[in-house]
C-alpha cells in the first residue's frame, strides 16, 4: 500500500513538473512574439562583429612566458630587437605579400541550434572579403537537436564552399547527429582522438499521460483537419496507425540524412556509419567520417607563421528581457542534453 502510495505521489510530482514547464514554454513564446513584433521594422537586430587577432594573442602570450622566465635585462634586448625588426620591416621597399587568412568561428549547439542566427550573419559578413586563398576555421561543438535548425546551420556552412572558400571544420569534443550533419559540407574535418563523432539516426520520443487521465475520469479531445496533421499526442490515445505514420516519417528524414552525407563524403560505407552509433577520433577516422586526428590548437599554432588568424563572432543586441528569455532556453537545452 506504501509502494502504490509513493508511486501515485510520484506520478502526480512528474505531472505538476509536466504542467510548469508547458507553462513555462508558453509564457517564454508569448513574451519572444511580443518582442520579436518590436524589433525594427527594417529586420535588423543592430548585432555587430567582434574581431579579435589571434595571433596577436599567440605573441602576447609567448612574452608573457618569456618575460617571466628570462631574467629581466634580457627581456628588455628581446623587445629590443624585436620592435627594431619590426620597424625595419616597415621601412621596406618591397613588403612580403599579404598572408593569408584564417578566420575561425566558435559554432556552441545546442537543441534548437540557437546559435545559428549569429552564424548566418557572421558568413554574410565574410563572404563580403574573404579571398580566394582565405580559410574558414569552424570550431563546432554540437551534439544534435532539431532538424530544421541545424540543416539551415549546414546550408549556412555550405555557402561558403559554394563561394569557393576552403571550409575546415575542427571538432575537439563532439559532433553528433545534427552536428555532424553542419559538419560534413566542410572541405576538410579534424578531430580530436577523444572526440565523439556520429549518430547518425533520427529520434522522436514522448511520454503518453492517457490512460492515468483516464484512470482519474480526465477526457482529453483533440480536432484536427487534415490525416495526418498531429499523430502522436502526448494525452491523447495513440494508434498503431500513428505509430507507422512516425516511423515513416523518421525514415524518411534518415535517408534524406544519409543523401546529404552522400553528397559530400561519397565514400562514406552508409551501411556502417549511419546506424545511429558513435565513435571516437581514431575510429571515426578508419571509418572515413573525418580527415585528421588534430586539436583546432594544434591546427592554428602550426598555421601562425604563414597566416594571419582573426576569431570572428557576431554578438546581437538584445534587451534584458531578451537576454534572459536566451539563458533560460539555452539552460533547458543543456537539461535536455543531460537527459538523452
Amino acid at each position: 500500500m506504501l509502494i502504490e502510495s509513493f508511486i501515485e505521489a510520484f506520478i502526480e510530482y512528474g505531472l505538476f513538473v509536466a504542467k510548469a514547464l508547458t507553462l513555462l514554454i508558453a509564457v517564454v513564446l508569448v513574451v519572444q512574439t511580443l518582442l520579436r513584433s518590436r524589433l525594427d521594422p527594417r529586420g535588423g537586430d543592430d548585432g555587430r562583429l567582434e574581431i579579435t587577432d589571434l595571433g596577436e594573442r599567440y605573441r602576447d602570450m609567448a612574452l608573457g612566458l618569456k618575460q617571466a622566465m628570462l631574467p629581466a635585462k634580457a627581456y628588455k634586448q628581446l623587445i629590443k630587437a624585436e620592435r627594431k625588426a619590426d620597424k625595419a620591416r616597415a621601412k621596406e621597399t618591397n613588403p612580403e605579400p599579404e598572408k593569408r587568412r584564417i578566420f575561425v568561428i566558435d559554432f556552441h549547439g545546442d537543441i534548437m541550434a540557437t546559435e545559428v542566427g549569429g552564424l548566418r550573419e557572421l558568413i554574410s559578413a565574410l563572404l563580403l572579403v574573404v579571398r580566394k586563398e582565405d580559410e574558414v576555421l569552424v570550431r563546432l561543438e554540437n551534439t544534435g537537436g532539431a532538424v530544421h535548425e541545424h540543416g539551415l546551420g549546414a546550408s549556412q556552412l555550405l555557402r561558403l564552399r559554394q563561394a569557393g572558400v576552403a571550409l575546415t571544420v575542427a571538432v575537439d569534443k563532439v559532433a553528433a547527429s545534427g552536428g555532424y550533419l553542419m559538419a560534413v559540407v566542410a572541405n576538410r574535418i579534424l578531430a580530436a582522438p577523444f572526440a565523439v563523432i556520429g549518430s547518425i539516426g533520427v529520434v522522436a520520443e514522448l511520454p503518453n499521460f492517457h490512460r492515468w487521465l483516464e484512470r482519474n475520469g480526465i477526457d482529453f479531445e483533440l480536432h484536427t483537419a487534415g490525416e495526418y496533421k498531429r499523430t502522436l499526442t502526448l494525452f491523447g490515445e495513440n494508434t498503431e496507425e500513428a505509430r507507422v505514420k512516425v516511423r515513416e516519417q523518421l525514415e524518411d528524414v534518415h535517408r534524406q540524412f544519409k543523401a546529404f552525407l552522400l553528397e559530400y563524403r561519397p565514400d562514406l560505407p552508409l551501411e556502417q556509419v549511419a546506424t545511429g552509433e558513435y565513435w571516437h577520433g581514431e575510429q571515426a577516422l578508419a571509418l572515413g567520417l573525418v580527415d585528421e586526428l588534430r586539436t583546432s590548437d594544434d591546427y592554428l599554432l602550426a598555421a601562425r607563421e604563414t597566416a594571419d588568424l582573426y576569431l570572428v563572432d557576431y554578438q546581437a543586441k538584445k534587451k534584458p528581457l531578451e537576454r534572459l528569455l536566451g539563458s533560460l532556453r539555452l539552460k533547458a537545452a543543456r537539461w535536455w542534453n543531460a537527459l538523452r
